[in-house]
Order: C-alpha cells, then sequence, then structure tokens
C-alpha cells in the first residue's frame, strides 16, 4: 500500500482529500503547515501533495527535502506561470484547484507508477564504484564544477517525466549531449531519439521534414511521406536551435504539444503522436516572444523545465579534465603514444576565453595530436591564438582596411572607419546589405563560408530576418 503526505492548510480539502485517497486504498499522513512537513522523514512516503502557498512557507520548499520522493503541487492560484515555477524547482506535476476527485486520483496513481518503474529499471550500484566525485553522466559528459554537478541533478530528476525540457547555452557547450542523457535515462530509451537541427533545414521544406507530406501536396511530391516528429513516435524529438523555427512551423508544433496530433503537409486528417519533446536553443527565446519572432504560447509549453548549460570560460578547471579527456581519445583513435599537455599548453588551456566552447577545444586537441612530432603537446601545436583579431581572415581585412578613405556619416561619432573592430564590422556589414543580398552573396563578400556566416550570426545574435 502507497503511503502518501498531504499538506494542506484548509481543513475541508484536507480531510476531503484524504477520505478520497483512503477509498482508494492509500495510506495517508496529513498536516496543515510548512514546519510539521518537513519535521517528517520524507524517505518514509511513496508521494508528496502539497499546497502551494501554506503557513510558514511555500509548498515547493519541501522539493528540496522531499529527496527521491516524487512532489505534487496544487493551487487555487491557477496559471500557468506558476506551473513551470514549480515543475523547474523539481515537482513532478501540478494540478490546479477546483480539481474534481478523478482527476487527484489519475494523477497520482500515474506518479506512484512512473516512481515505480524508476525504482525497478533502476541499475544496481557497482561493488567497486567510482570516485566519490564523480564527474560524468550515462552518456560521458564531464563536468566537476558546481553548476554542471548542478545540471547532472536536474537532469537525473526530470529524465524519467514526460515533461517538455528547454536547454538553453551557446553553441558547443553540449546541448545535444544533454538531450541524449535526458534521452537515455527515461522511460523512452528503447525507443528512438530524432535530432533535427532547426536552422540547418531550408525554411521552404521545414514543415515538410518536420511533418510530413501527403503524395501530390507541392511540386516534386511524388509521394507519401513520414515526416520526422511522426517518426520519433514512443521517443524522443530534439529540436536544436528552435529559435530558428519559422512561425509557420512554431504554430503546427504547439498543436503537438497540446493535443498529441500533427497534421501532414496536404492532409485534410491529423495522426495522434506520443512525443517527449526536448528543445535546445542559445537565443533568448522571452525575448523574441517579445517582439514577436517567436509564439508567447509555444515559449511557455517548451519552458517547463528549463536546464542552463554554462560556456566552458565558466566551468574552471573543467577544461582541463575535458582536454585530458579529448587527448587521451584522440591519441588511441590514431594509434598515438600515451601523449600528454606540457605545463605551458596547460596554463594555455586554462587562459583561453574558448568562444566555440567545448567543440573548439575539441578540434585543436584532435589538430595536436595529428601534428605532434612525439609524446607532449605544446602550446603552439594547439594553435591558440589570444589576439583579438584571431578571426580576421585576407577578404575580411580588404573590407576593415580600406584602400581609398570612406567618410563617416556625419551624425556617427566614429571619426574613421577602421575603429570598427571586427565583430562591430560584421555587424554593420550584414544588417546593411542583408535585404539586398543572399546569404551566399553575403558569405562571398565577407571571404566566409555560407555555414561560417551562419555561426557567425548565432554568436553575434543576428539571426536571418525571416519573413512573416
Amino acid at each position: 500500500m502507497s503511503r502518501i503526505l498531504v499538506v494542506e492548510d484548509e481543513a475541508i480539502i484536507r480531510q476531503s482529500i484524504r477520505r478520497l485517497l483512503q477509498r482508494h486504498h492509500f495510506e495517508i499522513d496529513d498536516v496543515d503547515n510548512i514546519d510539521d512537513a518537513k519535521s517528517r522523514n520524507m524517505a518514509d512516503y511513496d508521494l508528496i501533495i502539497t499546497d502551494l502557498r501554506l503557513p510558514g512557507g511555500l509548498g515547493t520548499d519541501l522539493i528540496a527535502d522531499a529527496g527521491n520522493t516524487p512532489v505534487l503541487i496544487m493551487t487555487s492560484y491557477a496559471s500557468l506561470r506558476s506551473a513551470v515555477d514549480a515543475m523547474k524547482m523539481g515537482a513532478v506535476d501540478y494540478i490546479a484547484k477546483p480539481f474534481d476527485h478523478e482527476e487527484l486520483i489519475t494523477a497520482v496513481k500515474t506518479i506512484l507508477a512512473e516512481a515505480r518503474q524508476v525504482r525497478e529499471t533502476a541499475p544496481a550500484a557497482e561493488p567497486v564504484a567510482e570516485a566519490p566525485t564523480s564527474t560524468t553522466t550515462p552518456t560521458g559528459i564531464i563536468g566537476s564544477c558546481d553548476t554542471m554537478q548542478l545540471l547532472f541533478k536536474k537532469v537525473s530528476k526530470v529524465s524519467p517525466t514526460d515533461a517538455t525540457v528547454l536547454i538553453l547555452g551557446e553553441s558547443g557547450t553540449g546541448k545535444e549531449l544533454i538531450a541524449r542523457s535526458i534521452h537515455q535515462q527515461s522511460r523512452r530509451v528503447d525507443a528512438q531519439l530524432i535530432s533535427v537541427n532547426c536552422a540547418a533545414i531550408p525554411e521552404t521544406l521545414l514543415e515538410s521534414e518536420l511533418f510530413g507530406h501527403e503524395k501530390g501536396a507541392f511540386t516534386g511530391a511524388a509521394t507519401q511521406r513520414q515526416g520526422l516528429v511522426e517518426a520519433a513516435d514512443g521517443g524522443t524529438l530534439f529540436l536544436d536551435e528552435i529559435g530558428e523555427l519559422p512561425l509557420e512551423a512554431q504554430a503546427r508544433l504547439l498543436r503537438v504539444l497540446q493535443e498529441g496530433e500533427i497534421r501532414r503537409v496536404g492532409s485534410v486528417t491529423s495522426t495522434r503522436v506520443d512525443v517527449r519533446l526536448v528543445a535546445a536553443t542559445h537565443r533568448n527565446l522571452k525575448e523574441l516572444a517579445a517582439t514577436g519572432d517567436f509564439r508567447e504560447d509555444l515559449y511557455y509549453r517548451l519552458n517547463v523545465v528549463e536546464l542552463r548549460l554554462p560556456p566552458l570560460r565558466e566551468r574552471g578547471d573543467d577544461v582541463i579534465e575535458i582536454a585530458e579527456f579529448m587527448l587521451k581519445r584522440s591519441s588511441e583513435k590514431m594509434a598515438q603514444p600515451n601523449m600528454r599537455f606540457d605545463q605551458n599548453a596547460i596554463n594555455a588551456i586554462r587562459s583561453y576565453q574558448w568562444p566555440g566552447n567545448v567543440r573548439e577545444l575539441e578540434n585543436a586537441v584532435e589538430r595536436a595530436v595529428i601534428l605532434s612530432d612525439d609524446d607532449t603537446i605544446n602550446a603552439e601545436l594547439l594553435g591558440i591564438d589570444l589576439s583579438p583579431d584571431r578571426y580576421l581572415n585576407p577578404a575580411m581585412r580588404e573590407n576593415l582596411i580600406e584602400r581609398t578613405p570612406v567618410e563617416p556619416p556625419r551624425d556617427s561619432p566614429e571619426e574613421h572607419h577602421g575603429d570598427l573592430s571586427l565583430d562591430d564590422y560584421f555587424v554593420h556589414f550584414v544588417l546593411e546589405n542583408e535585404s539586398k543580398m543572399t546569404e551566399t552573396e553575403l558569405a562571398r563578400k565577407l571571404g566566409i563560408s555560407r555555414k561560417s556566416l551562419w555561426e557567425r550570426r548565432q554568436r553575434l545574435g543576428i539571426p536571418r530576418s525571416k519573413k512573416k
């Protein structure tokens, strides 16, 4: 018999919940304030049901003390914002008062069943475990700093649920690895994880790729095709760079989250899907929603649980630990003897800002292993350049250093065009010419590839303008 603790300050509601749950054969303890609840041993209970606002504090204050015991939040202060905040703090579900009896019983049984399944499928502890300060997740993500340890804890709590997750972080920080970790620790682990980079698919094809299409839906649609959302049915769908999703596709995605169904392009019927959504972006979706570039209702649907990945420069000595791991892996991959960093290389790795984050570090280490003549990696082999113009290429230098003087606008505080930094020039050039040039033409003028143009847009926060 499952044991449940009910925390509710209104006596009539508390007694009503007690009688309801007892009729369904649950063992119930109840208290009317936060202090009495905290005095209990939370591990003795299979579920905690608590009101959001209580004498002495908030019901969400119990989440930290609950450990592995799931917490269901109920409140008459029903709002989507309250639900999001409660789920962010670790609540497994949220129910708004007044609720009917069947709704509460269904929620309780579902939560207890999921918790039981997690306990039954949890791997047994190894007799010889790793060091207590283990720094990796099941997918091998390395991180010893406090921020990463807190992130790992949140991942382990949210993974067994079906809650939608929004992962925030700069490019190259490992957002897809976190998504993969969530999938591998979820009850959907035996189903597919479908990963989609929303920025890599042309806008004209995006809806067809995600939601599929019927035969004859448009020119070239010779056969019916299943979309990636439908392909992820029963599993997890990871949408990377979701901030680049066009507004039309956002409306379709919102329907998936709200109704659990999709409609292929050109179809008049809907198809049911059971998909757990994990999304990622380096952009501020709240600001995009405020400017109308991202649907506000979709933002709140996505932002049930928010996980923020810190950039590599904010992770302290994690950068050395990651570099050592990558050095070992690259050495083994290339059949090189055991290699090591000299002290100058370690100092350079630690002091460099790594704007490309883990991806840039990985490339630097692999390059050093390839170029090394012995088993020692020095700073020069890493190719780390701490100068401010490290991204400068000949074509951009030509544009920065004009052969003929350019007179600045009269109202401009700048006296010389050359006073602009490389990033300033890039921003000015792109914003001034993007309405007149295609992405290919912009890249050619700047002397870079389209991929480099896209990556630089993301880093500087100037995405492609969209047709609404």
